[in-house]
This record gives C-alpha cells, structure tokens and sequence, in this order.
C-alpha cells in the first residue's frame, strides 16, 4: 500500500503535534508518538505492486499543485479506533483530491482505496489511532477544552510506503 499525503506549514504542523501529544498523554495510547508519525492528510491509498508504477504519475504533478488554506473546525472519531481533527472540505481540497486521483486513476497495476476516491474522501488529519474505547472517551476529554478551530496552509505533498513506512518522495507546493 502507497500514500499520497499532504503536510501543513510550521505553526499549524507544531498545533497539531501539540495536540497529538496532549491525546497520547492523557489517554496513555502513545501509538502516533512511538510510530513517529507527523501530522498528515492522506489524499489517497493506492495497491500497487511496486512504486515504479505510480512514481512517475505523482512526480508529475509536481508543477501542477499549489499552496492552499484550509479550516480546521472539528474533532471526531473513525469507529472503532481513530481521532481525528477534521477541516471543511473546501474547493481547494476537492480539486487536491481530483488533481491526484486523476493522475493516478488510469495507470495499469494499481487500485486506489474506495475511500479515497473523489466524493468518497472524507478529508481527516489523525491525531491518535489504536484507541480502546476507554482511549477514545479519554481522547475527547483532553481535547474538550483545548481544541480550538483553526486555519492552516498545506505546503507539502508526498509519497509514501505503508508497513514499514518510509518516505519515497516529498516536494514543496509552488506559493501561489
């Protein structure tokens, strides 16, 4: 499995790690922490058999994609096990999530997650994931009067490998 994932400029990038270590302390589930994961939003989940089958088709949206605002306005929860930070879906989001499906969709080999497909994609940033119940309710708790909406700028985008995860390619977003 492959992710294409986008990241946030510093001061959004260091809320939004505050936020995530706040979650792991008072729910003691460090999962984000120990996995060194940064604050990210997956734009799409693609099978693949190898990466060179999808490399040159995100490499090429390298000069095609832009800085974009987004509005981070609420929390929630992917049953059974995931927080999250949630922004609106915007039309900067939307043509995000069109612009990489469309430049994935048509390659031989690959398969891109129902769930990442345009109008399916729900836009989410995890803060904590393999919550129990007791995690989650403790999750929402520390949150409650912490968590305060906010508005962030994308400025990265990058491939990834899942299991184990490494960073295959990561470029900067031009400034608009």
């Amino acid at each position: 499995m492959y992710l294409i994932s986008v990241y946030f400029d510093s001061a959004t990038e260091k809320t939004l790690q505050r936020y995530i270590e706040r979650i792991a302390r008072m729910s003691g589930n460090n999962f984000m922490i120990e996995h060194q994961i940064r604050p990210h939003m997956t734009i799409s989940a693609i099978e693949s058999r190898s990466i060179e089958a999808i490399r040159p088709s995100f490499e090429a949206l390298q000069d095609t994609l832009k800085w974009g605002t987004i509005q981070i306005v609420c929390l929630g929860q992917l049953l059974p096990y995931v927080f999250y930070a949630a922004p609106v879906l915007n039309e900067y989001l939307m043509d995000l999530s069109n612009r990489v499906y469309d430049a994935v969709k048509e390659m031989e080999d690959i398969k891109v997650s129902r769930y990442y497909q345009p109008y399916s994609w729900m836009p989410h940033i995890t803060l904590a994931k393999k919550l129990d119940t007791v995690q989650m309710l403790k999750a929402f708790e520390a949150m409650q009067n912490y968590f305060a909406p906010m508005e962030g700028c994308i400025t990265q985008i990058g491939l990834s490998r899942v299991r184990p995860y490494e960073d295959i390619v990561r470029f900067d977003l031009e400034r608009e």
